[in-house]
């Protein structure tokens, strides 16, 4: 992300200082560092621990309100008690990330800001009613619940803060457990 932001910067600068001009090369690259000193001013470094909390912060936000949405929303009964335990074991799942997160040096404050495609996804399960809600539920579940498994196996394998790596071990069968169950929520 910081790469493609640093990339943007860089070439808006380029654009920018080749307007109307012949090319310098001199006065390119004065540009392009300077784009880059500015770029990495106002990009703060992340590091894999801090995005990684952050990674799961926002899946946890993410399920706990597609879940609600789903309590008022689903049709069947059981795509609400699905509801429900998603709620309950990802609000548990968010105590346990801030505690692991504080165990960092330095401490680590998750951000449970939702992507850009976890805010896409809920504002179109709130257009969505009935059987047509759940089964646009269970899928959103499947894909989150998935990618959130494939985070915690790759975090757990390399992670770099160790009560972080803890955390995400600790989850992958959890998260396995709950891909299973919204896919039972398909039949």
């Amino acid at each position: 992300m910081k790469r493609s932001i640093l990339m943007t910067v860089s070439v808006a600068a380029l654009a920018l200082a080749s307007c109307g001009k012949k090319a310098d090369p001199i006065a390119e690259n004065s540009s392009t560092n300077t784009a880059n000193a500015v770029a990495a001013q106002s990009v703060p470094a992340i590091s894999p621990g801090q995005a990684f909390a952050n990674a799961a912060a926002a899946s946890d936000n993410f399920e706990i309100e597609t879940s609600k949405l789903a309590a008022g929303s689903a049709a069947s009964a059981a795509t609400k008690a699905f509801a429900q335990s998603m709620i309950k074991a990802h609000t548990d799942s968010t105590a346990k990330l801030k505690a692991a997160a504080g165990g960092a040096v330095p401490a680590i404050t998750p951000d449970p800001a939702l992507t850009p495609e976890q805010v896409q996804t809920l504002e179109a399960l709130k257009g969505k009613e009935g059987a047509a809600f759940d089964a646009a539920y269970a899928d959103a579940q499947i894909s989150a619940h998935q990618m959130t498994l494939d985070t915690l196996k790759a975090y757990a394998a390399s992670g770099d803060v160790a009560s972080l790596k803890s955390f995400a071990s600790t989850l992958v069968p959890i998260v396995t457990a709950h891909v299973n169950m919204a896919k039972g929520l398909k039949r």
